[in-house]
């Protein structure tokens, strides 16, 4: 969440920014934080005089004790009972006041940076690179990826290639659990775990540990990273023991760092995590939810950084040439787009979204997305560093991205590797199928 300190001395920019992400009634949102924050200082301010006050009567009850004034003494005794009693409620006053600008805080989203295109929704980001040269998307014409002569005219999607091939089964995951649960078999299962020993391969080469975290969290975790309260109703839900599956290892990786004061000599750090991930995708419909295109389980590898403010930039570099070397790697058609304020997440200050170009669906479909979030999320998970020699500490940057999500990326390899004699793997995955075609 924002600081109250940023909203207090930076309060034309908090409101400028909020109305960049298109947040409805920014002004009135930050306006009522501060006005129960003044709520909250007048009541410190009312119960620090008061403890002041009892303090002096205190000293004047033994004055009088020794006098022998016993009356006296009693009289001021009540006065101290009754300062005592009117110290609570201020202080009763001010815990509701941080408790009620804490829920008012976490309802405003983390405002973007300067570099971050004006724009409402998906159609005004900004497409910053592209590897494709030849594509149905006039303006996308750079880069010198071609399409695979091989291929022919006419293209399979995905969903009609996995059942030819006998990779993915979506029948029968709508019979063990409903749709967006698929089953992979024999080799759709194989390219399911080259890829994720591929990626983590990679990220252990880029110098990330990997983490294996728990795939459930508890309401503070989801509180930490922003998923709570903002995406409650896309999350799966255990009501029994209130606990939530995780949209994305993002959520368990960085809660680590929860309540924690890091050295900066220790920054910054670099995780690596393959989950499963579950997302209710409340509200898809259409040709967005066929075969791979939008699922309810998937598998994902996420990399996460804490590092300092001075730094995390650099840091967001690193992690967007991290994702876009896999890419390549890969041998896909992809390019990059950095998201406008209307389209980016509650929690991110930038984002770049990486998308692959499907040949036979003729669209982009994203694969991960790579976000700064400031000291948003860290301000909420009190995850803080020391500088070396200072007394206090200072909040970290985070950051995380998709390195990456499976599903659409296995939906690019099959659509633009068909050939006449199956499905091509590519070079990279080679030696983790065993095999250079899938037929």
């Amino acid at each position: 969440m924002l600081t109250l300190k940023l909203l207090t001395e930076d309060y034309d920019r908090v409101i400028s920014g909020l109305e960049k992400k298109r947040f409805n009634g920014a002004k009135e949102a930050v306006d009522n934080v501060l006005a129960v924050d003044r709520k909250r200082r007048e009541a410190q301010q009312k119960a620090d005089a008061l403890l002041a006050e009892q303090k002096k009567a205190a000293a004047e009850i033994g004055k009088l004790m020794k006098s022998g004034d016993k009356e006296g003494a009693e009289k001021a005794k009540q006065h101290v009972a009754e300062l005592k009693e009117s110290t609570k409620e201020y202080e009763n006053i001010k815990a509701e006041a941080e408790k009620e600008m804490e829920t008012l805080l976490c309802q405003i989203p983390n405002i973007p940076y300067d570099e971050v295109p004006e724009g409402s929704c998906a159609e005004d980001n900004w497409v910053v690179k592209s590897n494709l040269k030849e594509c149905v998307v006039g303006e996308d014409t750079v880069g010198n990826w071609t399409c695979n002569p091989e291929n022919g005219e006419a293209k399979l999607p995905h969903w009609e290639l996995a059942k030819k091939y006998n990779l993915i089964d979506f029948d029968l995951g709508v019979k063990i659990t409903g749709a967006g649960f698929p089953v992979y078999i024999g080799k759709g299962a194989q390219l399911q775990r080259a890829l994720i020993n591929f990626f983590l391969a990679e990220a252990n080469k880029a110098g990330y540990t990997e983490i294996m975290p728990p795939t459930v969290v508890n309401q503070a975790s989801g509180y930490g990273t922003g998923q709570l309260p903002d995406k409650e109703g896309q999350m799966y839900h255990c009501n029994l023991d209130d606990l939530y599956l995780i949209p994305t290892a993002e959520v368990p990786v960085t809660n680590i760092y929860r309540d924690v004061i890091l050295e900066e000599k220790d920054l910054p750090i670099k995780n690596c995590a393959y989950t499963q991930c579950f997302r209710r995708e409340a509200g898809s419909y259409g040709k967005d939810v066929r075969g791979l295109n939008r699922l309810h389980e998937f598998s994902k590898i996420e990399i996460v950084r804490i590092d300092t403010p001075e730094h995390s930039a650099e840091s967001h570099k690193e992690m967007l040439e991290h994702v876009e070397g896999l890419l390549h790697k890969l041998e896909l058609p992809y390019r990059i787009l950095r998201l406008c304020g209307g389209d980016q997440s509650f929690t991110s200050a930038i984002c770049y979204d990486f998308e692959v170009y499907s040949e036979a669906q003729h669209r982009w479909l994203e694969v991960s997305s790579v976000s700064n979030f400031d000291t948003y999320q860290a301000n909420r998970l009190k995850c803080r560093y020391r500088k070396e020699g200072a007394k206090k500490p200072e909040l970290c940057h985070t950051l995380n991205g998709s390195a990456l999500a499976l599903p659409r990326i296995v939906a690019s390899i099959l659509e633009n590797n068909q050939t006449p004699e199956g499905i091509r793997v590519p070079k990279v995955l080679v030696p983790y199928m065993g095999c250079t075609i899938i037929d």
